[in-house]
């Protein structure tokens, strides 16, 4: 029949790229994984669940605004995503919560991401709040020594907050005290946070590097770049704040100024060129205060130029 009366239902994007959704970790045949962490350490019980856990499923539903399919010609990177190689993208879907055990989530991500680490895929980590990474920092033991690339407007250094020790204002002193981790990286720390005079002096006693953004803004990314060594194994995490709100307005803590995207992308493009980017998260987007999608879809364009140019970079030549 040429001309039907009616076509199928809009289809729902389920998964990222609309990938193969592959949630058995014991039989991995892939390069490049999605992988989200809906849930946190909560401070209190009404952060158990908050919007940030929905930012998983946001992301994937924004994909397609942001690439708008695989045989796309990209201006960002010079052709399609995967630069016509035989590139194999799965979703593995997303970390569950248990209620009665509120760290068990952390034990499953630490496990997940290892499995995938040992099968030599790419996990790429959809928050969440800024809690998560925390055990992608531990599965990463065995690639060390990483260096850490921290995009926030907060330092990220308390010791515990409310007695808690690995929510979302903890992430790098946890990293700093993982053996594995060695050089830290801090772009775009700006306003007022949690942070008090004690951990800014931890954190230099540590020899984090902090750039704040008021030294961003004067010296650019490039010159950033330029302070990380090559040759490094580089870990990304990606806190939604750290981004201009211009572009990632659906944030708790907005403040303005912050990367911007085409600085977020030179960063991106220039860690893959100077050595090994071994994973990246991008966190605490909370899709109910987004304008248009936007925030969602500038994670997807992060994603994209993470994949692109690791495709072109031979990541995944066998």
């Amino acid at each position: 029949m040429s001309n039907p009366l009616t076509i199928p239902p809009r289809k729902e994007f389920y998964s990222f790229f609309d990938a193969p959704v592959v949630t058995d970790f014991d039989n991995l045949d892939a390069d490049i994984a999605i992988l989200g962490l809906p849930f946190g350490d909560p401070y209190s019980m009404e952060e158990t669940i908050n919007d940030q856990t929905n930012a998983p499923t946001a992301i994937r539903r924004a994909w397609q605004r942001a690439l708008r399919g695989l045989e796309r010609y990209d201006f960002e990177l010079g052709g399609p995503l995967l630069d016509n190689q035989p590139i194999k993208i799965i979703d593995c879907g997303d970390i569950p919560g248990n209620p009665r055990n509120m760290l068990a989530h952390y034990q499953l991500a630490e496990q997940a991401v290892k499995k995938l680490l040992d099968a030599n895929i790419l996990p790429i980590i959809l928050g969440g709040d800024h809690g998560i990474p925390i055990p992608v920092f531990r599965a990463l033991k065995d690639k060390g020594p990483i260096t850490l690339i921290h995009i926030d407007s907060h330092l990220d250094w308390r010791d515990e907050v409310n007695g808690v020790q690995e929510g979302y204002s903890s992430p790098i002193r946890r990293a700093a005290e993982m053996d594995h981790i060695d050089q830290i990286y801090q772009i775009g720390l700006r306003s007022a946070g949690s942070a008090r005079p004690q951990e800014v002096e931890d954190a230099i006693a540590y020899g984090a590097h902090l750039i704040p953004d008021i030294e961003l803004q004067r010296i650019g990314m490039d010159a950033v770049l330029e302070m990380i060594p090559a040759g490094g194994n580089y870990y990304i995490t990606i806190d939604a704040d750290g981004m201009d709100p211009t572009i990632m307005p659906a944030v708790n803590g907005p403040a303005p100024g912050g990367v911007t995207y085409p600085q977020i992308r030179t960063l991106i493009q220039g860690l893959v060129k100077k050595g090994r980017v071994v994973g990246m998260d991008i966190v605490e987007i909370t899709p109910a205060k987004d304008l248009n999608n936007i925030s969602s879809i500038t994670a997807g364009r992060i994603i994209c130029n993470l994949i692109g140019m690791a495709v072109r970079a031979g990541y995944f030549k066998k």
